[in-house]
């Protein structure tokens, strides 16, 4: 009889971390959403300290070097983007909807509830989609900015500090733009989609800060790096394109920053400790990925998402999509040393997951510090890419194709 490891802490279920048993529970999953579709004011208590420093020395020159290229690496959101240029949604959808995978392919859905719909209805599905996505990248950064403000306080490190406050102005601009292109482009889009509204107040309300790096550092910039560099590769509409581009070579650098500031910490600390992290990173991913059901799409359409969901997830272009956007957060997840430890708990749940295979793509700390450091932003994400496709290696801007 084998003796059990008492040393080896024990995770929580299911049940206990996502309010469900099982990870694929639709029922469970779609009946999460929105009570007030028109809130505008959002209140989370931040449980966390302020950390004054009294040491000004340079201790950790990775994040000094980030820092001084955040500074040259800032851009003008009003002046380096063309605002003037036509943006003709139908045409642009048209040509994107099945190219990013994030449109449907009305022939898998013929004997289905949606497979009724003409071009036209599907056309609208396409734009509706695309507001929807914009916005959850909108709301995404908005949850970036108050976190990346809430590390300045919170890191306990000088050159943290000091980059931490170029991250927040970064997250500014973002929000700036995504609004702007959804308003005077898109006419409008949705509101925060209700899995990522419960991600963000979990991060926000954890009073440790390397939970706050955790879960929007490495977790939510990750997979919207990943997210962003997939469409970018898709769309052929020009200001989206060089927008998601300017707002990519900041992203590298903030999951780089992440990586680099928790592989320190995560060295050093217990079983337990780690115990707690991995389960955050698991719950964090599923969140992440329950949010893209695009549930109110369905609901804007006169769908029941109960109806339609089942079937999108047979769809092996949007499955493909899923898996893609977490190329970025399984190897980070394993540079910093949260796969394996405990008995190998959340490789096993990135198994359950299918998104193990992206776990020897490189992390994005080592990537960004071989592309980008001695890069002029926002051509670095270009030459990462050449680079990448060069060598066969995963690209810095995204998915391949």
């Amino acid at each position: 009889m084998t003796a059990v490891d008492d040393s080896t802490p024990q995770h929580a279920d299911n049940e206990t971390m996502l309010g469900r048993a099982e990870l694929d529970d639709l029922e469970a999953i779609l009946s999460v959403a929105n009570t007030d579709p028109d809130e505008i004011e959002h209140a989370v208590k931040d449980n966390a300290d302020a950390i004054f420093t009294w040491d000004y020395s340079l201790q950790r020159p990775q994040l000094r070097k980030l820092y001084e290229k955040a500074k040259t690496g800032q851009w003008n959101a009003t002046t380096d983007l063309d605002w003037d240029t036509d943006v003709d949604v139908e045409q642009v959808v048209s040509g994107d909807q099945v190219a990013i995978a994030a449109g449907i392919d009305p022939g898998l859905y013929d004997d289905t509830v949606i497979g009724h719909w003409d071009d036209k209805q599907w056309l609208d599905y396409g734009i509706q989609n695309r507001k929807w996505t914009l916005s959850q990248f909108l709301h995404g950064e908005q949850g970036a900015l108050l976190c990346t403000a809430k590390i300045t306080e919170t890191v306990p490190w000088y050159d943290a500090k000091l980059y931490a406050s170029t991250q927040t102005i970064d997250e500014a601009r973002h929000v700036e733009v995504f609004h702007r292109y959804i308003d005077e482009k898109l006419d409008g889009g949705f509101q925060v989609n209700a899995h990522l509204r419960m991600l963000l107040d979990d991060i926000i309300q954890d009073s440790r800060w390397d939970m706050t790096y955790l879960g929007m550092q490495v977790m939510v910039e990750g997979l919207a790096l990943a997210a962003f560099g997939f469409m970018h590769q898709m769309t052929e509409e020009p200001l989206l394109k060089k927008m998601l581009r300017y707002v990519m070579s900041d992203e590298a650098r903030h999951v780089a920053f992440g990586v680099l500031s928790l592989k320190e910490v995560y060295d050093g600390m217990t079983d337990a400790e780690m115990k707690d992290r991995q389960e955050f990173a698991f719950e964090a991913a599923i969140r992440m990925r329950d949010r893209f059901l695009s549930q109110e799409v369905w609901e804007k359409h006169g769908v029941n998402p109960r109806d339609v969901v089942p079937l999108v997830l047979k769809d092996p272009t949007r499955d493909l999509f899923q898996m893609m956007l977490f190329s970025k957060i399984v190897p980070n997840c394993k540079k910093l040393g949260l796969l394996d430890r405990n008995d190998q708990w959340l490789r096993r749940r990135f198994e359950e997951m299918n998104v193990i295979q992206f776990e020897d793509w490189e992390d994005t700390g080592s990537e960004y510090i071989k592309f980008e450091l001695d890069a002029e932003a926002p051509d670095a994400v270009a030459r990462g890419q050449e680079a990448s496709e060069a060598s066969g290696r995963p690209p810095t801007e995204g998915p391949a194709d």
